[in-house]
């Protein structure tokens, strides 16, 4: 019986599953993915129709290093505002958002030591082309995770549309960027939004528990 039906038949035996189980479940199978045949053909006639001979866009470069600088603004800016504003929710929201940075960024290198993926350009040189030379891991792709981390923790404790989805458009496009620049397969990106996204919650998990206990410890009826 395949992996895929066995986690059928598992699910039908546990319906009360936990996420969390859901989430590490998803981070196997995705690491197990790439060594099927069938998907790592899907994966290379897709990253071909996305990925140009000359991947030289500005604003796809520039929209992959976001990953990057983006989190780290919104650490900073809600830690300083909260620090200088007294606002313990603004403060424990860059808290969160700091822990999550350094749980989807643990997990996703984890991976890409553990599995390591040839990276697309490396593997078809004559097929998929690279904005600059990249090796190393490509599964998973840690810009991908970074960037969906964050807005998952925006989503998560702000809760506006308005704010929600503008992060979820960006998150979307830093994963489209990784593919478009020939550094990341589909599959890459795929196991990076799951990273990413399950690290939010967990990260938020973590971070309300914390507080809860930190608040309690300081109070004396």
């Amino acid at each position: 019986m395949s992996l895929q039906n066995n986690f059928l038949s598992y699910l039908k035996k546990n319906r009360n599953l936990y996420k969390s189980d859901i989430f590490w479940f998803l981070i196997i199978f995705l690491s197990l993915k790439p060594e099927i045949p069938f998907a790592q053909n899907l994966d290379v006639d897709i990253l071909k129709a996305i990925n140009p001979v000359n991947p030289n866009s500005v604003y796809w470069e520039q929209t992959s290093t976001s990953a990057y600088w983006v989190p780290g603004f919104i650490v900073l800016g809600s830690l300083g505002y909260g620090f200088l504003e007294k606002n313990k929710q603004i403060k424990q929201n860059g808290y969160e958002l700091l822990i999550n940075i350094a749980v989807s960024q643990l997990i996703s290198e984890a991976l890409k030591i553990s599995i390591n993926r040839e990276r697309p350009a490396d593997k078809y040189p004559t097929e998929i082309f690279a904005s600059s030379p990249t090796h190393g891991g490509s599964f998973p792709s840690g810009h991908t995770s970074l960037a969906f981390a964050t807005a998952t923790t925006i989503a998560l404790d702000y809760k506006k549309w308005y704010i929600v989805v503008p992060a979820y458009l960006w998150a979307g496009s830093v994963a489209y960027s990784r593919m478009y620049l020939g550094v990341h397969y589909p599959s890459d990106v795929l196991g990076g939004i799951i990273i990413g996204i399950g690290s939010g919650y967990l990260s938020h998990w973590l971070t309300k528990k914390l507080f809860k206990d930190k608040n309690n410890t300081h109070v004396h009826p």
